[in-house]
């Protein structure tokens, strides 16, 4: 039962496959159709695993035997009134087109890396199923890089073939000529352009019949670049596991998705938590993906959304329910939505509660990051303490450790660490790319250290305070900069904040705030507002952990997926840039 240990199934579930002989395919037809569940055994060790051919098609096959309900598997609309659905019939025929014209037209292999840098299109699904099918490795990048930052992706992954929008076409064609390795580009436009492919030109006349490959689960999946927030981005690579993980049954208490939910992921591409939110989890259970173009978050349009479609589960960043909560609209009682889950940075208590009171429903959060996907949550069964990581979702052991990868006792600070001895567990990045230095850099002891802080409770809740270098020490305390953010995000006054450590001749270091003020108080006395924000923090939390000094600021250094580059304003005030 070696491939069960190497999962983590929990052993009362290991029992009951034993003393059946199992392909993974039936293995996974078992667990999601609701049959009762085999025995596996001991000599059968499934070493192959592909989404595209073991669920996407499993659904398509389910759909045609009318074992599955009328509901589309992706859905897709715009501000313009376009709307798009797909069946999983549908799905499975577009994307072995698509299959078909990267391997036969593009000349890609099993291996190649291809960028993906495409807003909220239909198309994004087609080419990362397309690459499954295929064994190419996709590269997701939002459509806010820049021409030095595609430079650097395609540079450092030795990536063949790039598929982006139409207005990304000139940011490439500008770095093009010093990408050897980038051999074909394809455009997802209805216009031509010189010396690329048009997608959709293919795509009409190519066949629906593809072989997918089998691939192993040890085979390259996806590389996700890293957000940046502490140099430049690294290249987290994962192998089918990462969509394999979601099959296991305690990983799928997360959303608990059935076939009728419908769930709106509101994640941009570019980023890790759209290829599990937006495709690996919905499918897996047979649910219908919705999406809208949204190119910009605009509130209004999302709580139009929310009135209009039957969504019934929202995943989002805490941003998206704060722009919510601050529209003056008296009812926000969605007619369909059941749970909503939030993850990426942390929301008020007040925020919660405000969610709750308006809404009639709880925010539960999740935690995860490009090398883990989604690591820990406040499941749907269990007791949602608002404000923390959650829990642990197998196959993943998570503790609290020193910098030597001890584990640390209850409600002490330490880094997050995830178990990687005597097994790796499966949706753990395999290493970063290119970077076995970086790779050594994060392995701490029997442990993969993330490089967050935070703390674990009795019950084995993760209380996140921060990016290990970013948590500030100022006269013996130790300070998270999101604890100072979020009590000035409660102030009128501030859009947004973003708080670092500052060198101070009396106390070594203090709390520093960086302020972008919203529009009505730039006219303000800013010595008169300075006091009035730190008299503020003092009053709605502990007062040591005030900001000492504040700069108004027009806007913070972010990275392309959005992050604070706290790193960059702190090395500044102690003057390393």
């Amino acid at each position: 039962m070696q491939w069960l240990k190497r999962i983590q199934i929990p052993s009362g579930v290991c029992k009951l496959f034993h003393g059946f002989s199992l392909s993974p395919t039936q293995l996974y037809r078992r667990l999601f159709s609701g049959a009762e569940a085999p025995r596996w055994n001991d000599d059968d060790s499934p070493e192959e695993f592909n989404f595209a051919s073991d669920v996407l098609d499993y659904w398509a096959r389910m759909e045609e035997e009318g074992k599955r309900g009328p509901s589309p598997a992706f859905w897709w609309v715009n501000g313009q009134g376009d709307e798009i659905k797909w069946s999983f019939r549908k799905l499975r025929d577009l994307s072995c087109c698509t299959a078909n014209v990267l391997e036969q037209t593009c000349g890609l292999q099993q291996g190649d890396r291809l960028a993906l840098i495409l807003p909220r299109v239909p198309e994004w699904w087609l080419v990362t199923v397309g690459c499954i099918r295929t064994g190419i490795i996709f590269m997701p990048g939002t459509t806010q890089l820049k021409a030095k930052d595609i430079l650097y992706r395609i540079q450092m992954s030795q990536a063949k073939a790039i598929v982006t929008t139409n207005s990304l076409v000139p940011e490439v064609e500008s770095v093009a000529s010093e990408c050897p390795d980038l051999k074909t580009k394809l455009v997802v436009s209805d216009h031509s352009h010189k010396g690329w492919l048009n997608f959709w030109s293919l795509i009409k006349s190519a066949s629906p019949d593809h072989t997918c490959i089998k691939s192993k689960m040890e085979d390259p999946m996806a590389i996700f670049f890293t957000s940046g927030t502490t140099g430049y981005p690294k290249m987290a690579k994962h192998n089918q596991g990462l969509a394999f993980r979601s099959c296991i049954p305690s990983c799928r208490k997360l959303l608990k998705l059935k076939t009728s939910d419908v769930l709106w992921c509101l994640s941009d591409p570019g980023w890790i938590l759209a290829t599990v939110g937006c495709l690996i989890e919905p499918w897996i259970s047979g649910a219908t993906i919705f999406i809208h173009h949204l190119p910009q978050f605009d509130p209004k349009v999302i709580v139009e959304v929310l009135f209009k479609y039957p969504i019934t589960q929202c995943l989002a960043a805490p941003a998206v329910y704060r722009m919510v909560l601050q529209q003056k609209i008296s009812n926000l009682r969605f007619p369909t939505l059941e749970h909503c889950t939030t993850g990426g940075e942390s929301l008020l208590l007040e925020e919660f509660e405000k969610w709750k009171q308006r809404t009639g429903l709880l925010i539960y959060e999740i935690y995860g990051q490009s090398e883990t996907g989604i690591s820990s949550a406040n499941l749907r069964e269990m007791k949602n303490k608002q404000g923390s990581a959650g829990k642990a979702i197998l196959p993943f052991d998570i503790q609290i450790i020193d910098e030597k990868g001890n584990i640390l006792p209850s409600n002490t600070e330490g880094y997050i660490g995830i178990r990687i001895k005597p097994t790796r567990p499966l949706g753990l990045f395999m290493e970063y790319e290119n970077s076995p230095e970086k790779t050594s850099e994060v392995e701490c002891g029997d442990f993969y250290n993330t490089g967050d802080r935070a703390t674990m409770d009795e019950d084995g809740y993760i209380w996140f305070l921060g990016r290990g270098d970013d948590v500030i020490n100022a006269s013996g305390y130790r300070i998270g900069p999101a604890e100072v953010e979020n009590a000035l995000a409660e102030h009128p006054a501030v859009a947004e904040s973003a708080v670092v450590s500052s060198p101070d001749k009396d106390r070594g270091e203090v709390v520093k705030a960086f302020i972008v003020l919203n529009s009505e108080f730039l006219s303000h006395d800013q010595e008169q507002l300075i006091k009035e924000l730190q008299q503020h923090v003092k009053s709605v939390t502990a007062p040591y952990k005030y900001p000492r000094k504040v700069e108004f600021v027009s806007e913070l250094p972010k990275t392309i997926t959005g992050k604070i580059k706290r790193r960059e304003l702190r090395n500044k005030e102690f003057g390393q840039i």
